[in-house]
């Protein structure tokens, strides 16, 4: 088992790569078609954005976070 420490980075990695895998097979199968090239496209688009989504998320969560709480009133 991974140490509960690293738990917002599992969580980042998991995230960052589900959202990337999604929108690369929309924006290929709308770009090129279903075809016989389709998955090597996608698979070449996702192995390219999910490193940068992951570390996108990395860096934008806690400032999300913090965005977050200021448009939100607090719990009594």
């Amino acid at each position: 088992m991974i140490p509960a420490r690293f738990a917002p980075v599992l969580f980042g990695l998991i995230l960052s790569g589900l959202m990337s895998c999604i929108v690369t097979c929309i924006a290929t199968v709308k770009e090129i078609g279903l075809g016989p090239e389709t998955f090597a496209s996608w698979m070449g688009a996702w192995s390219i954005s999910w490193p940068v989504a992951f570390a996108v998320v990395l860096v934008m969560a806690p400032l999300t976070r913090r965005l977050v709480a200021l448009m939100v009133r607090p719990e009594a």
